[in-house]
This record gives C-alpha cells, sequence and structure tokens, in this order.
C-alpha cells in the first residue's frame, strides 16, 4: 500500500463540536444525576460545584495528558480528599467507573454529522483528524463511534515514549505495515492529547502528528473546534478567556508547524440555542457546506 501525499488536512474537534451531548453532561441537573446513580454523591461529591472545583480542574492536567484515564485519577483525587474516610478503595474505584460509563454513553457524535464524515473518510486528497483534548478513555469511544457508521479511525500515540504501541495506538509507519495491500490509505485519525501527552494549543501535539502522518504536501488546513466554548457552566476549560487564548495558540501553532494556510471554522452554539436539536442541526449543516466548499477549493 503506497503512502498518500494528501493536498489538504481537516481538523475536527469531538467534545463541544462533534459530540454536543458531551459538554451537556455537565449540566447541573444532569450532573446531579449522574453523581447520585453512580455513587459519587454518597461519597460526598454531591454538588456540581464540589465536581468542578475539588475534583476535575485539581486533576485536569494529570487526566488530560497521560494514560491514567478519568476513572482512575478521579479515585485517586477522591481518595486523597478523605471525603468519606471509611470507603474502601473498591467502592470508590466502582463509583467513579460508573460515572465515566454514564459520560462516555452519553458523549455520542451528533448523526447529523454522519454523511460529511463519511465523505471525509473516502476523499483522495484529505486526511482527517478528530483531534481532542480528553482523558484516555475516549480514544476508543470515539473511534468505536465511528467505526459503528462504517468509518475506520485510526489512533495516533506518542510513539517515541515505547518500544512497542501501546493499546491506544500505532504509528503510521506500523498501520502500513498491518495493513494489507488490498485495503485503501488509511485517510480517517484519532489524536487525543492523553494519547500525545500534550494539549492541542500546545506546538508539540501537532509535531507529534506531523511525524507520525504523511502530511509533507499538506498547503491549506481547515479547524472546527469550539475551543471550550460550548462547555458546560462550571467547567473551566470553558471560561472565555481561555477559549480565546486557546484559538490563539492553536492556530499560530498549526501554521508554525505545517508551513500552510490555516481557515478557521469556530463551532459555536449560541447561549439561548445550547440544547435545541434544530439548532444543532443547524449549525452541523453550515458547518458541513463550509467542509464541502473547502473540499472543491483548489489548492
Amino acid at each position: 500500500m503506497g503512502v498518500m501525499s494528501p493536498e489538504k488536512l481537516v481538523i475536527i474537534d469531538y467534545c463541544g463540536t462533534l459530540s454536543l451531548e458531551a459538554p451537556r453532561f455537565g449540566r447541573p441537573e444532569n450532573l446531579l444525576r449522574a453523581l447520585e446513580q453512580s455513587g459519587l454523591a454518597a461519597l460526598g461529591i454531591s454538588t456540581p460545584e464540589t465536581f468542578w472545583k475539588n475534583i476535575v480542574d485539581p486533576t485536569w492536567v494529570k487526566g488530560s495528558t497521560t494514560a491514567i484515564g478519568y476513572a482512575q485519577v478521579m479515585a485517586e483525587r477522591i481518595a486523597s480528599l478523605c471525603l468519606a474516610p471509611d470507603a474502601p478503595t473498591s467502592e470508590i474505584e466502582a463509583a467513579t467507573s460508573r460515572f465515566v460509563a454514564m459520560y462516555l454513553a452519553a458523549s455520542r457524535i451528533d448523526p447529523h454529522w454522519q454523511p460529511i464524515l463519511a465523505r471525509l473518510s473516502e476523499h483522495p486528497t484529505v486526511i482527517t483528524v478528530v483531534a481532542t483534548d480528553h482523558y484516555a478513555e475516549a480514544t476508543g469511544k470515539i473511534t468505536g463511534y465511528l467505526d459503528s457508521w462504517g468509518i475506520p479511525a485510526w489512533k495516533i500515540w506518542r510513539g517515541e515514549e515505547s518500544s512497542s504501541p501501546p493499546e491506544s495506538g500505532e504509528t503510521f509507519a506500523q498501520l502500513q505495515k498491518r495493513i494489507p495491500d488490498s485495503q485503501r490509505s488509511p485517510r480517517f485519525f484519532v489524536a487525543n492529547s492523553a494519547d500525545l501527552r500534550v494539549w492541542k494549543e500546545n506546538r508539540r501535539f501537532w509535531e507529534i502528528l506531523k511525524s507520525q502522518l504523511p502530511l509533507e504536501s499538506v498547503r491549506r488546513i481547515f479547524l472546527i473546534d469550539d475551543f471550550g466554548f460550548n462547555e458546560a457552566p462550571g467547567d473551566s476549560y470553558g471560561e472565555r478567556a481561555k477559549v480565546l487564548a486557546r484559538q490563539a495558540k492553536t492556530v499560530a501553532n498549526l501554521r508554525e508547524t505545517f508551513q500552510a494556510e490555516v481557515e478557521v471554522d469556530p463551532f459555536a452554539l449560541p447561549g439561548e440555542d445550547r440544547g435545541c436539536e434544530e439548532a444543532d442541526a443547524g449549525l452541523i449543516a453550515e458547518t458541513t457546506a463550509r467542509i464541502e466548499a473547502f473540499l472543491e477549493r483548489r489548492s
């Protein structure tokens, strides 16, 4: 199987863009229900304020840039706070695992994205990357959703840190050797900060991507991302100053890394339309039209 040389790169964010239900899981009414049903409320994590300020915010860096995973980093934090000193470790781990399972189950990719994602996966001159700042468990969930639509997506990982690929992915060179020559070249990838060990706003994220994929010929990049704008209230990742800074850093590092033209399409729902299915479908349709125009544009 020959290595392709795509002319264009399409980058799509996951949480808040492909999946609008992921941030909505964190809304107060939904979060309260999940904390109760998972058993976390009984362990002292009974309010959204406690969840965000005492659990998520202090562990976000570790959780999103290592392979430890959401459930484990949360369990360790709860144990260290001694909010339920008599609770055995097994009970804490079971509750965090239930919570994470509920979150991931709710974090589906909106089905309105399916037609354009399928088109991108078959386009001969484009590589598509789902790029996300997320916990390790999200990688398999994303590829699973795509696979259910018949879209094979291959996982990127920070390969230089291990002599053999972990379960979270493999290098493009290894991928080329494993896939039979009769199959088409892979065009769809997932890059998770937990697998790359660095956030998207950091230049290193894109350098790793460039080193592992055949992107030497890319001259145009289309970036679709909410940059955290659609996050639930209380999640510090969605603070407006951080969103604007994250967008500026991400775009600057993309341009510097690839020496390419970067077209940005911020995927931001107006506040009054968040949670409205009609608004979701409309924004996805508008974004799909812009992706189509990008694909038709000559390099």
